[in-house]
């Protein structure tokens, strides 16, 4: 089916719902390596303008990848409630914008829809918005979710602790993730992406992990960012594994290119529950995605890269995960040029998975190679807080050793903290002002005698 709209006299015409949405997104390089992006500001306009006028019910009639080749597309298809689409079913892309905006939409209003919603409808939404749009909308919506504490509550963010190390050395993780700790980072979880991947490895880092926690009893969850064989054969071996993690993306195509599909992820969220490490009915999965991961595996479709993003959406909220996360900046400038699309695109992201009920964090990040700073991430980061994002991820000085790549430092955790009043987990902030490290404003005050104790007694660090 083709669309059209007429701008002073000329008619611009878009062949399917697909071409639609990709020259109706914002600028954007990946789409342009994929060339499939407007041609300039007016055509983009003009999508955009046909777009506002298309019913919600046309991405029901109209598929961007054939649920006959793709399990994501039939996913997609059996997961939708029309009861719940029932109380918009009625409404264009534009006038669902203008819905979602209303005072009167609240946080329940919101969440009644979820099911109702494709990741199409939220993604060409989207794209018809301001950044100021969607942070109003997302701070409406809270997804909360727990496994040894609670995350997601309206007017706080968790946070990351990402003591990675180029060699997987037991005392640089150790020595890390107790620096994060100081700055009061890590209540979402202290998570390592492995520098390897044998089942080994992530036994012993994993054990690492939970011994630290155990020791100082911290109110919070760790994980070996290993691939989903490796976390379910740990499992089996007993390892202490509290949450299990995959990267996912948008098409069965590119799912397979992360060595996954539906069945295994169900087979690894199984495992995961098998444990009962965390409280009753805890979420036990984490999630990872990126705008331009289908397209950089060639299994995009044609599909523009930030609806293939929020079709990864629907992978992740299949599993009741308790974090998920857009690695907005990762991949690199083919896809996200600068700071201006960085921003844009974790804005978007953000807001995308907040309105499918995920429990949505952002990776505040850019590669050395990209036309972004740090000042960039500073104004993502203070955008993300006031939308309401569940957590960010932090590191030491920012500059992560193994990956290789910008994100934020657990620095930038306490101006969330002290400046933007942004606390963590209430277990979390509790445990930090018992043990000593903020008053009872939730500041930092000092080096806790737990930690200090645990660094000079622990045979692992060597103190």
């Amino acid at each position: 089916m083709a669309y059209k709209t007429t701008i002073e006299q000329t008619v611009f015409r878009f062949d399917d719902l697909k071409t639609l949405l990709a020259k109706a997104t914002p600028e954007r390089s990946g789409d342009q390596l994929a060339g499939i992006a407007a041609e300039g500001p007016v055509e983009r306009l003009a999508a955009q303008m046909a777009l506002a006028d298309l019913p919600l019910k046309a991405f029901l009639g109209e598929e961007l990848i054939s649920a006959d080749d793709d399990e994501v597309s039939r996913l997609i298809a059996e997961r939708h409630d029309p009861a719940a689409f029932s109380a918009v079913s009625s409404l264009t892309v534009g006038e669902f914008r203008e819905w979602l905006l209303k005072p009167e939409t609240t946080h329940d209003r919101l969440e009644a829809v979820t099911w109702g919603l494709t990741p199409e409808m939220v993604a060409a939404v989207s794209k018809i918005m301001r950044l100021q749009d969607m942070i109003a909308v997302s701070a409406k919506r809270r997804v909360v979710t727990r496994f040894r504490n609670t995350i997601g509550l309206a007017g706080r963010l968790s946070t990351r602790n990402q003591p990675n190390h180029p060699t997987d050395d037991s005392r640089g993780i150790i020595a890390s993730a107790i620096d994060g700790l100081l700055m009061g980072s890590g209540d979402a979880v202290i998570g390592v992406n492995p520098a390897t991947d044998s089942t080994e490895d992530y036994i012993r880092i994993v054990s690492l992990l939970d011994e630290l926690r155990e020791k100082l009893a911290i109110p919070t969850q760790t994980c070996c960012l290993g691939h989903v064989t490796t976390a379910i054969h740990a499992i089996e071996r007993g390892a202490p594994v509290d949450l299990v993690f995959q990267s996912v993306a948008g098409s069965e195509k590119a799912n397979r290119g992360f060595g996954v599909d539906l069945a295994l992820l169900k087979e690894a969220h199984e495992a995961g529950r098998s444990l009962n490490r965390g409280m009753p009915g805890a979420n036990v999965m984490y999630f990872e995605t990126g705008q331009g991961a289908a397209l950089s595996a060639d299994a995009h479709f044609g599909v523009d890269q930030q609806t293939m993003e929020v079709r990864a959406y629907a992978v992740a909220r299949e599993f009741d995960p308790l974090l998920v996360n857009t690695v907005v900046g990762f991949i690199g400038p083919e896809y996200l040029f600068n700071g201006k699309q960085i921003i844009r695109a974790g804005i978007e992201d953000h807001f995308c998975g907040k309105l499918l009920g995920l429990p949505m964090g952002v990776d505040v990040c850019y590669t050395n190679h990209a036309d972004a700073d740090q000042e960039d991430m500073d104004t993502l980061l203070t955008l993300l807080c006031a939308a309401n994002v569940n957590f960010v991820i932090t590191v030491p000085g920012a500059d992560d050793i193994m990956l290789n790549y910008q994100s934020l430092s657990h620095h930038d955790a306490v101006y969330c903290r002290e400046t933007l009043k942004r606390p963590p987990a209430p277990e979390f902030e509790q445990w930090l002002s018992e043990i000593g490290l903020t008053d009872r404003d939730g500041a930092l005050i000092g080096e806790p005698a737990a930690l200090s104790n645990y660094v000079r007694s622990s045979a692992l660090i060597g103190a």
